[in-house]
């Protein structure tokens, strides 16, 4: 059976968390939201074994990323940076081409500058990009919407937690479909 190119197969996806650090948190939009989906999606991301990484920006200045999920990395240390796209992470977009890595799920802060700066970035390298639109956020919710439809008339697909769990899933009636069913009840 042929499956639409667009739908999200965990063999070449990555999940990609930028920069939701402490400090600016706060203020963002619904930032609670945020944080809810983007712990769904990292926790998701382990059960289906989907590489996961992360971002800060200048986090002298912004601080570390926020507690529960820079918990939810164990020891894995953020990738730091001072440019607002993630191109700038070091080795990041390499290690994602190493790894064969076709489709990538971003969520994070601020969704009209550093996600959406990241996003083109990959968009541009050829990756296919799945934005978490209830796992992103800005300062005000006009940037935001804004920003999603920008990423989108540029070609990301504008997606929400649940169904790049569900998509990365496939099918149900399996211990990673009961345990995905907990996480996003």
């Amino acid at each position: 059976m042929n499956r639409h190119p667009r739908i999200l197969q965990r063999e070449n996806t990555a999940l990609l968390v930028i920069d939701i650090q402490e400090r600016i948190l706060p203020v963002i939009h619904e930032y609670e939201r945020v944080v809810e989906n983007t712990l769904k999606l990292i926790n998701g991301s382990k059960i289906l074994s989907v590489p996961i990484y992360y971002t800060e920006q200048y986090p002298k200045g912004l601080g570390p990323t926020e507690s529960k999920i820079k918990s939810s990395f164990g020891n894995t240390e953020a990738i730091q940076k001072m440019t607002f796209s993630c191109s700038g992470a070091g080795d990041l977009f390499q290690d994602l081409k190493r790894k064969r890595i076709k489709q990538v799920v971003v969520c994070g802060i601020e969704s009209h500058v550093c996600v959406l700066q990241t996003v083109l970035d990959l968009l541009a390298e050829e990756f296919q990009v799945h934005v978490a639109a209830d796992a992103v956020s800005s300062r005000r919710k006009f940037d935001y919407e804004i920003a999603l439809r920008r990423m989108e008339s540029n070609g990301a697909e504008i997606t929400l937690t649940e169904s790049v769990l569900f998509e990365l899933l496939n099918v149900c009636g399996t211990d990673e479909f009961k345990s995905i069913s907990k996480l996003v009840k």
